[in-house]
């Protein structure tokens, strides 16, 4: 029994001292040396997680479409190519071709279009400003990419038969990229300009309609049913502000009231301006007794009829666009010409 007790004991230290070589952890600090293995491999995990955001953010940063700028002249320039005086002279030579023959020009100077080409990035320009009159679609738009040495004009459906795909390469080769080849951006510009006018000149295109005489336009058909809101409104409300509040404070809050109500419905601050003054000098004349219609502060109505509200006013719907900062709502469906210098 002994000896065989003894056999196992050699036969079982070999198995133990194998163990203990393939154990990897000692026995007493096993926590410790997991949690101490464990946390480096989380925290280099998290920071190739943040370094790999960050690439994908910076790699859509750099392929991103460049943004259409706001429409707020005529003539934009993102380069800082043209100074600010020939930008407004441009403006006031665009808007006045405008008002005399109705179709409407614009010009955009960017310093890239890229990933774009641009003929994508100059169609979405276009989609985004509308230049040109609303179902006549008469609107040229000539893109300028500097650092990429390109030009295009792009050309609204209704200018396609004048301002043509051959014309508008004519125009680019001709006239526009010689000037910007020898490094003069406004000279070519004006140039373009000139042409481009000269061939829309020749189109039969609508006459614009008379622009707006004292003010923006506004929709007088929705104004009209409205009217005998205002006007009722005017009355017995004033009086009743005339009562609560008396004459004076209380003709002010009706006027006020009734203009506020009249900007929201029409759209229009003149429109809510005029219905404002008439709404107030409504409520004053109320409980006068001088020839109106009104509640006396007893509750008692008197007076005769209220004067009419006459028609002649000074703004007319006319213009397709009473500002440089907008488009009339033209299409456009992606003639024109590219060119370069």
């Amino acid at each position: 029994m002994r000896g065989s007790l003894h056999e196992f004991g050699l036969r079982r230290a070999p198995l133990t001292r194998h163990a203990s070589r393939v154990d990897i952890f000692p026995r007493a600090g096993r926590g410790e040396a997991a949690a101490t293995a464990f946390l480096p491999s989380t925290i280099i995990s998290a920071i190739k997680a943040f370094l790999l955001a960050l690439l994908l953010c910076w790699t859509h940063a750099a392929f991103a479409d460049v943004a259409v700028p706001p429409l707020v002249g005529r003539v934009v320039d993102q380069t800082g190519t043209l100074t600010s005086g020939y930008i407004d002279a441009l403006n006031q030579r665009i808007r006045s071709f405008e008002q005399r023959k109705g179709s409407q020009i614009a010009v955009l100077i960017v310093p890239t279009t890229q990933p774009e080409t641009i003929e994508q990035y100059s169609i979405r320009v276009a989609e985004t400003w509308k230049i040109g009159r609303k179902r006549i679609d008469d609107g040229a738009l000539l893109v300028i990419a500097k650092n990429d040495h390109k030009l295009r004009i792009e050309v609204g459906y209704g200018l396609e038969g004048a301002l043509t795909d051959v014309t508008s390469r004519r125009i680019i080769d001709e006239v526009i990229a010689p000037r910007f080849k020898a490094g003069d951006f406004a000279g070519g510009i004006s140039d373009g300009l000139t042409r481009m006018i000269g061939v829309i000149d020749g189109e039969p295109l609508p006459a614009p309609k008379p622009e707006a005489a004292h003010g923006p336009d506004i929709d007088w058909s929705t104004l009209s049913s409205f009217g005998l809101f205002f006007i009722v409104g005017a009355m017995f409300i004033g009086s009743f502000l005339r009562a609560m509040l008396g004459p004076l404070l209380g003709s002010a809050v009706a006027g006020v009231s009734a203009g506020v109500i009249a900007w929201v419905v029409v759209g229009s601050l003149i429109a809510g301006l005029a219905i404002g003054v008439f709404a107030f000098l409504v409520a004053l004349i109320l409980g006068n007794g001088t020839g109106s219609i009104g509640m006396s502060p007893r509750g008692g109505y008197g007076g005769s009829s209220a004067g009419g509200w006459g028609g002649g006013g000074g703004w007319s719907s006319g213009s397709s666009s009473s500002s440089d900062s907008g488009g009339g709502g033209g299409s456009f469906g992606g003639g024109g010409a590219s060119g370069s210098w």
